[in-house]
């Protein structure tokens, strides 16, 4: 996600004013709103298909593992064959796929609509930044959208359980999938009408398909792997191979990115601190986050035999702050450089995840408020800031690159996050919590090291070798580039 920063005005553009950015915004909110609107429904829909924990898992799992495993591909092929044609198929494949969950008669239906869920927020994500770009050339109107883009983020992370629950409580669950349709036609049409086009590069050299598919195949082997040993155990066989597969995988992405002509992941990244530090950073604020997102909720249902309203409004107190947070983050983020606000949010968060370990059979509902709150209130302090130092960390002509790849650990860590505490609770739900969210908090904490050892800070941007980099400018008192900071 990139830099949330409070909008100071709505931004226009003498080619298509307002409507560009409603129109891609709308497909975004609908992209990051089913990353976690399901996560109330998971215990409903599970009653409903027979479906245990292993198969809810994938339920979540099958659409950020795709997400995050084409972000790259898909970035690459709106460069290639234009924003907007990219877009818009991203946008039909989604909603199509919605209305095959909502109309999913079993679990593994349900699973192959989420895949294909996956496919549509992949084409969608990087493509509706070339086309913010191209709709507002202005780089103050641009900065504006980009805020309000990232707003939307927030928007829907923080909407989505409590949506979920208004839904799963009236309709029912299948109504979850079908909110989809309206939003995502009403998308299609606007963005047909009023989103301009953004140049298609022709001439650019292959999409390395190879290397697409090892990333692929070590994704799913890792999370297969993590999902499975809950049900099956973790040695045995089918999990040891999953294990393995990951490994083997991505040395032969590694190889053949290495050796590629037009790799999708420039390695050269990685050798800036500041951005591999950013980059795990965002990778572990998700696996702790979500995972404990998708806890929450079976906690909540399963042992205070809560409704799913009742469940999504108990998680308000961590929902909520994710877009208030943001917006803040998004300011003192601004005035401080993004080291400081990471450090202090991932320690909050941590103690948030932390104190969930009094979740009990008996506990009151309110012992539980700040814990969440406080999670939530570290997640939002966060992730805006790690974007930031993310993007000073590398040359402006590596910046969409950069955002590609940190959005892809960050989606990978959501998926790491249901899979691993999903597998925790296979002996007992109140002792697996436990333990799943100290598993988080730590992760958070070793997060806040690389934090204030390696991330990016006020008047530090180290910049990874690049053939093509440009003179880096700085205003007085700025710690960023001149037109750098957003992807």
């Amino acid at each position: 996600m990139p830099t949330i920063d409070a909008p100071s005005g709505n931004p226009r553009s003498p080619a298509g004013g307002r409507m560009p950015l409603v129109a891609v915004c709308l497909g975004y909110f609908m992209v990051i709103l089913d990353v976690t609107v399901v996560t109330v429904a998971l215990p409903v829909i599970g009653d409903a298909l027979h479906s245990g924990v292993t198969g809810l898992q994938w339920v979540v799992d099958g659409y950020t593992l795709v997400f995050a495993g084409l972000l790259l591909f898909c970035g690459g092929l709106g460069d290639r064959l234009g924003g907007k044609t990219v877009f818009l198929a991203g946008l039909l494949v989604f909603t199509l796929a919605s209305a095959g969950c909502a109309a999913a008669p079993t679990s593994a239906v349900l699973i192959l609509a989420r895949l294909v869920q996956g496919v549509g927020a992949a084409l969608l994500v990087p493509a509706s930044l070339s086309l913010l770009r191209a709709a507002y050339p202005g780089r103050a109107e641009r900065a504006r959208a980009f805020g309000v883009w990232g707003m939307v983020a927030g928007l829907a992370a923080g909407a989505g359980p409590v949506l979920g629950g208004v839904l799963v409580a009236g309709p029912g669950w299948r109504s979850v999938f079908l909110l989809n349709l309206p939003v995502g036609l009403t998308a299609l049409l606007l963005s047909v009408r009023h989103v301009p086009g953004s140049a298609a590069d022709r001439s650019r050299r292959g999409l390395d398909l190879r290397a697409q598919t090892a990333a692929a195949v070590g994704l799913a082997g890792l999370a297969t792997g993590c999902i499975e040993a809950g049900a099956l155990g973790w040695t045995h066989p089918v999990v040891l191979g999953a294990f393995g597969v990951f490994p083997v995988a991505l040395v032969a992405f590694l190889l053949l990115e290495r050796r590629s002509p037009a790799p999708m992941l420039p390695l050269a990244l990685f050798r800036a601190a500041g951005f591999s530090a950013s980059t795990a950073i965002g990778l572990l604020l998700n696996t702790g986050f979500y995972g404990l997102l998708f806890l929450a909720p079976l906690y909540f249902q399963q042992v205070h035999h809560y409704s799913a309203l009742h469940t999504g409004l108990a998680l308000l107190p961590a929902v909520c702050l994710i877009a208030v947070g943001s917006a803040l983050a998004g300011r003192v983020t601004a005035r401080t450089g993004p080291r400081p606000p990471m450090v202090a949010g991932l320690v909050v968060g941590a103690a948030g995840l932390a104190g969930w370990v009094f979740a009990g059979p008996d506990t009151p509902y309110a012992v539980l408020v700040v814990p969440m709150a406080a999670a939530g209130l570290g997640t939002a302090l966060t992730m805006p800031a790690a974007t930031a130092a993310v993007m000073e960390s590398v040359p402006a002509d590596r910046g969409g690159a950069a955002a590609a790849v940190f959005n892809a650990a960050r989606q990978l860590g959501s998926a790491l996050g249901v899979a691993l505490f999903g597998t925790l609770i296979a002996g007992g739900l109140v002792p697996g919590l436990h333990t799943a969210v100290l598993v988080g908090a730590a992760g958070f904490l070793v997060a806040a090291a690389l934090a204030a050892g390696y991330a990016a800070g006020p008047g530090r941007e180290p910049e990874p070798p690049s053939s093509h980099r440009p003179v880096a400018r700085r205003s007085a008192g700025s710690g960023r580039r001149d037109g750098g900071g957003q992807p």
